[in-house]
């Protein structure tokens, strides 16, 4: 996905927030990487295993301990799961039936050390579930989610556990513990809170009930997106692609191939597929087509359609908040975040609905003018904009999509990525090719720091296919900790460009390139992740801050002197002139109001949802209609995500969070601010913060002071409205 308003978050879908809690802890490592990972002995119960034959307990004996991808196959994958979450409850019994007093040692670090196997087989099925999905893989998915949140459940809700827990959570304070301790012990008693453990025995049953119901129709919404996304095809003849640029036609060319169609051309409803052709086809009848089909995913009234879906999740989300002593939903998402309220959440989008509502209406003026012009003799639709905002852009700025393209190379743009973090982190890149993958397509290297010990392993997934779910996003097969020795964390970044003919060159568009470098953020808050404790590793943190290192990290390919280094002419390998850079930097703001409307609309409507109180015959294109035409939402611009594809909020840990990436935007254009008022992108001193206070601390600190710790005063909104053209709500229009 595009831009930095529509990354897929990473992290698992149905267990994440247990893994996290309750131990993500890793088993042994092979011998070969001890001295690198630190890594105890292996544990009598896998010892014992190795005598079986299921993979997930045995010794892998691979390059640091990574997944032996050939020895996996999917019938491993449902014993495993019962398996190792039998194995989790006789470690969760354990520390509640220990006959001494309750302690950090022997509660809330053995919680951290326990669930290792189920973490295990967790981080390599739902990497695996998003990435090489078919039926039988979506099968066990629909089996394990609801089984995973009944375990879930039965640990959240021990009410001799959490005695234990509160025991110490009441001492922290005079007890001894180390910040890092007492910050684990808070935030394991508020999650326990949080998930009912004060609740009665009749309300933990009826909240049980709910979770589990819940993780079902998470499961089943996805994999309907996912299904009905690759039930749609548009089959072109050569006829057909008037406009489309060559770099679109030999991907739509290799899709055809790959299905048996010689001679013919495919756009999917991947966005990297449809995006660009609804930016450039000329045939105005395949444009509408294509995007009905695109806006209309989960919504076709077939065995894919989520509205019924959607408003299960709705009401049992209210029904869940209202039994935890909560208004809405919306007031329990919210009460664990930065932003703190709804409230808070609704004033940041209304600063900029306004604003943007003013620009989009001077875009389609343009627009309007342009069509008038070319005598379209049709009024603008939903499915024309971008295929005329592209027209008037390379009027205006004498810039064409298809001529910046020609500049972002996929590896050039790897280099890229990896350079800002060698500059910023003194982080250094090796290929490697013997650590196993799940598809030819991955891409490994091993991460070392300045000192040149490793650090963590990145793993590249760069193409779009049928049994991947659309988007970008980053997660992990193992996290970083330190809680018995150091383990390096192995990381994944995933993406969904159109993959080339072979011995083509994979072109990307400049927002590609910069979702590339969003996601590299999220892996790099992953890699430099240096605290001692699972679940305050990394990227375990609240979405409205989680977002701020990857979109910070954004910033540095749009510099002048990071272009004119790694913008490259794929056949030449000429450096993108500046006057061409000149050009990128004076459109910067171009369609910035269509692009804040799209993503807007999106957040307002996902609060919307989520501060329903009682649910009753919702009709989700009624309750669209309605919230937006309420906001004076321009007719020309839908929803950036329909409720029916709207995968952020029910299909993962977005809900009543969508707002978070442009609360982030408000920390990543202040936060950038610093690197230019030093006068270098690369400042020592300012990335020295960055590292300190950002990308190294995990959950460890309270996320006001941590930003203040890197930029040394609160943030403020200014860098984000300059950034989008949208300075004021009185917004200058520009002639």
């Amino acid at each position: 996905m595009t831009n930095k308003h529509a990354k897929q978050f990473f992290g698992l879908v149905a267990i994440g927030f247990l893994l996290t809690l309750a131990g993500c802890s890793q088993p042994e490592q092979s011998e070969n990487e001890k001295s690198l990972t630190g890594q105890t002995s292996v544990t009598a119960e896998t010892d014992k295993s190795n005598q079986g034959e299921n993979p997930f307990f045995m010794t892998w004996d691979t390059p640091f301990n990574t997944p032996p991808f050939s020895k996996i196959s999917t019938e491993h994958f449902l014993p495993a799961f019962e398996r190792a979450i039998e194995m989790h409850k006789r470690e969760v019994n354990n520390i509640t039936t220990i006959d001494s007093i309750a302690s950090f040692d022997n509660t809330i670090a053995q919680m951290e050390r326990s669930g290792s196997h189920l973490d295990r087989v967790s981080r390599v099925f739902f990497n695996l579930a998003n990435t090489e999905s078919d039926e039988q893989m979506q099968s066990i998915q629909r089996s394990v989610s609801p089984m995973l949140a009944r375990h879930g459940n039965e640990i959240l809700l021990n009410e001799q556990l959490f005695a234990r827990i509160k025991k110490i959570y009441d001492e922290r304070l005079e007890s001894g513990l180390n910040s890092e301790q007492i910050r684990l012990t808070e935030r394991i008693y508020n999650d326990f809170v949080r998930a009912g453990a004060n609740l009665s025995a009749e309300d933990k049953s009826k909240l049980a009930t709910i979770n589990e119901e819940l993780s079902r129709l998470s499961t089943e919404f996805g994999q309907n997106v996912l299904n009905d996304t690759r039930e749609f095809t548009l089959i072109l003849e050569e006829k057909d692609l008037a406009g489309l640029p060559q770099t679109l036609i030999d991907a739509a060319s290799a899709q055809a191939s790959s299905r048996g169609l010689d001679d013919k051309y495919v756009i999917t409803l991947q966005r990297s597929s449809v995006e660009p052709f609804l930016q450039f086809s000329e045939r105005r009848d395949l444009r509408e087509q294509a995007f009905k089909a695109w806006a209309n995913r989960g919504d076709n009234d077939n065995e894919f359609d989520n509205k019924a879906i959607i408003q299960q999740i709705v009401a049992l989300r209210a029904e869940r908040a209202q039994l935890l002593g909560f208004e809405h939903h919306s007031d329990y998402v919210l009460s664990n975040a930065m932003a703190s309220s709804p409230e808070a959440a609704m004033n940041l989008l209304l600063k900029v609905w306004e604003p943007a509502k003013v620009k989009a209406e001077q875009e389609k003026s343009w627009i309007q003018a342009l069509m008038k012009e070319e005598g379209a003799g049709y009024d603008l639709a939903p499915w024309d904009w971008r295929f005329y905002a592209e027209k008037v852009r390379k009027s205006r700025y004498n810039l064409d999509e298809a001529e910046i393209s020609q500049y972002f190379e996929l590896n050039n743009m790897i280099d890229a990525q990896f350079f800002v973090a060698n500059k910023l982190f003194g982080l250094s890149f090796k290929e490697r090719f013997d650590i196993p993958v799940y598809n030819p397509v991955v891409r490994v290297w091993e991460v070392n720091n300045a000192e040149g010990q490793t650090i963590g392993l990145f793993f590249g997934d760069y193409y779009a296919r049928d049994t991947k779910r659309s988007g970008a996003w980053m997660s992990a097969f193992r996290v970083q900790q330190k809680l018995d020795g150091s383990n390096i964390p192995l990381i994944l970044n995933n993406m969904n460009l159109n993959q080339p003919a072979e011995g083509q060159p994979t072109l990307m568009s400049f927002s590609d390139a910069v979702t590339l470098f969003h996601e590299f953020g999220h892996a790099l808050h992953g890699l430099l992740s240096d605290v001692t404790y699972p679940t305050l590793s990394g990227t375990n943190v609240p979405r409205d801050w989680v977002e701020f290192p990857a979109q910070i990290y954004e910033h540095f390919i749009a510099q002048p002197e990071m272009l004119q280094r790694f913008a490259r002419h794929y056949q030449t390998n000429e450096a993108m002139p500046e006057s061409l850079i000149q050009r990128i930097q004076e459109a910067s703001t171009f369609n910035q109001g269509f692009a804040t409307i799209e993503f807007t609309a999106s957040a307002l409507v996902d609060m919307a949802y989520h501060q329903l109180t009682s649910v009753e015959n919702l009709d989700v294109r009624a309750f669209e209609d309605k919230v937006l035409s309420e906001y004076g939402k321009p007719e020309e611009i839908i929803m950036r995500h329909r409720s029916t594809h709207f995968g952020h909020i029910f299909a993962g840990g977005y809900s009543s969070a969508y707002y978070a990436y442009m609360w982030s935007e408000i920390l990543d254009a202040d936060g950038f601010d610093a690197f230019l008022e030093a006068d270098n992108i690369f400042d020592e001193e300012t990335a020295r913060r960055l590292h300190e206070f950002v990308f190294s601390t995990g959950d460890t600190m309270n996320y006001l002071d941590a930003y203040i710790g890197f930029r040394g005063r609160e943030p403020s909104t200014d860098a984000l409205l300059r950034n989008r053209g949208l300075r004021n709500r009185g917004l200058e229009i520009e002639d």
